[in-house]
């Protein structure tokens, strides 16, 4: 059965680790039938969160007209989300943690997802990516129904293009196959 995914590509770099990494998912998830979109975040005009909470008095609009709204119209349709970033001080890249609090003009219409976790960093110890990973599965525990899928961890690469040289391509395509 096919599903619609949606990839949310955190690397601020165009044909960076997470980013490839994404482009494999992606390529395994078409193969498998599947409806899939991937944004990259850093190309898109997304303000932070203000606080205001505009949105609670104005039907879940934000007042900042950006392209998150199109972006959030699309988390919420999707039935899976790829969350991806390369790890920045042992956390998210600030492109997707925006876009990730910018959902709460309409989050509780987020819900009854399957996420998977895409994760790249420089340090050889995977372990220095278990903050970022809570930073993602912090966000998925306040999704209602949300499920988590896989997590794929690209470690020892810095420069752009080295994660084409490991096992976690390969990892990502067979992931994105499963869906």
């Amino acid at each position: 059965m096919s599903k619609k995914v949606l990839i949310l590509s955190g690397s601020p770099r165009k044909g960076g680790n997470s980013d490839l990494l994404c482009d494999e998912f992606m390529r395994g998830a078409k193969d498998a039938g599947n409806d899939v979109e991937k944004i990259r975040v850093q190309s898109k005009k997304i303000a932070p969160c203000s606080g205001c909470y505009y949105c609670k008095d104005n039907g879940g609009k934000c007042v900042y007209n950006d392209d998150m709204a199109e972006i959030l119209q699309k988390m919420i349709d999707a039935e899976v989300i790829v969350l991806a970033s390369p790890v920045y001080f042992y956390s998210i890249d600030a492109q997707l943690k925006a876009v990730i609090d910018r959902t709460v003009a309409r989050w509780l219409e987020v819900k009854n997802k399957e996420f998977y976790y895409i994760v790249t960093m420089a340090d050889e110890d995977i372990s220095s990516a278990d903050t970022t990973l809570a930073c993602f599965r912090g966000y998925a525990d306040c999704v209602d129904g949300a499920v988590e899928k896989g997590v794929i961890i690209g470690n020892d690469v810095y420069e752009p293009g080295e994660i084409k040289s490991t096992g976690a391509m390969k990892q990502a395509y067979d992931m994105g196959k499963n869906v």
